[in-house]
């Protein structure tokens, strides 16, 4: 069996934002192979990268509807191609391999896999990630903890924009989920990858994850947070989703936990933490919550706002209410969508936009 095909698709693949880069190793395309049969593979290299109706693929590839739409929701319900629907109407598209591919196998992932991801992360996903320095997620804390006279925008209130999602859909984490196979299991709940909208509606139908309502959806959030899990999602003032991120498993924040890395290239922190030095007890509990270590205690709790992700998990703990959390001054607001935020990365990246493949 040819690896030409494989070499194609990776090229497809490293035209996202997140990229798929070529490696030494060719360990990227031993993923493919584990992901895409051959005839899979040769497929999803006729699909753009943007949604198309399967009557404009056919019409591109001159084939018939009603033979190729199978294939597609075949392909789209083993998580290796994206489908959407609007009107009745359903749209596919290749699916990038973060965030896509990587997620879109939780339910198929085994050692094997885990392994796989593991290696392109160290080998070359580390390299890439971050490196345009736009972060792709944006933190926000549960609103209990956010002090009670703020004015927020829509977007900074995440129970509400919950409450607000036409569809929502939770799944396992997969950074947890690679972890456990590879014996590197965290004491953080598993199923709590909240999706929503367009994405929800994916993963239901595909059988990736399961339908929840707003109550269910805001319950695994709170528990989350008492866990010490960062609620991250696109950095986009749309919602499409929300990580509940551990700084042992997780893709992007142990970047900066374990690997180095700092917090402008992966987060954009909405809130900050403010302290009442009066009220402080200096009894360290923050400090113990802290995710990043951005929290000191000597006569009472300082914060180093450089590294803070304003996930407000210090503030939901502090025994005497000495913090709450406060929309930061310097605030950067996020994209207005998921598309806004990928159409920068690449400008950053020197990449050409997404299109539309055409008929030859």
């Amino acid at each position: 069996m040819s690896d030409e095909i494989y070499y194609e698709l990776r090229d497809i693949l490293d035209k996202f934002p997140r990229g798929f880069q070529q490696t030494e190793s060719g360990i990227e395309i031993k993923i493919l192979k584990k992901l895409f049969s051959e005839e899979e593979a040769r497929l999803a290299v006729q699909l753009s990268t943007v949604p198309e109706e399967v009557g404009e693929i056919a019409d591109r590839l001159e084939g018939n509807v009603n033979d190729l739409r199978p294939r597609l929701d075949e392909m789209a319900n083993k998580g290796l191609i994206f489908r959407l629907r609007r009107q009745g109407k359903a749209y596919y598209r290749v699916a990038p391999y973060a965030i896509g591919l990587y997620e879109y196998a939780v339910k198929r992932i085994d050692k094997e896999l885990a392994a796989l991801f593991r290696e392109y992360y160290e080998d070359a996903y580390l390299k890439t990630l971050g490196s345009h320095n736009i972060p792709g997620f944006k933190v926000l804390p549960i609103e209990k903890v956010i002090k009670s006279d703020s004015v927020l925008l829509p977007y900074q209130m995440i129970e509400e924009s919950i409450r607000a999602a036409r569809k929502i859909a939770v799944s396992d984490c997969m950074c947890r989920k690679e972890a456990i196979l590879l014996g590197e299991a965290c004491k953080h709940p598993l199923e709590n990858c909240l999706s929503f909208g367009a994405a929800a509606e994916y993963y239901i139908e595909s059988g990736l994850g399961r339908e929840v309502n707003a109550e269910e959806a805001i319950k695994i959030l709170k528990e989350a947070d008492e866990s010490g899990l960062v609620h991250a999602g696109a950095n986009s003032k749309h919602l499409s989703n929300i990580c509940n991120c551990c700084p042992c498993c997780c893709l992007g924040l142990k970047t900066l936990t374990q690997k180095g890395s700092y917090r402008e290239r992966h987060f954009n922190p909405i809130f900050e933490p403010l302290v009442d030095a009066d009220a402080c007890t200096a009894c360290e509990v923050c400090v113990e919550r802290c995710p990043v270590e951005a929290i000191s205690v000597e006569d009472f709790a300082r914060v180093d706002r450089d590294k803070c992700l304003g996930c407000g998990l210090c503030t939901g703990t502090c025994t005497v209410e000495a913090i709450s959390m406060v929309v930061r001054k310097d605030v950067r607001h996020p994209f207005d969508n998921v598309a806004e935020l990928g159409g920068a990365v690449l400008k950053a990246k020197g990449k050409e936009p997404l299109t539309v493949k055409q008929k030859v």
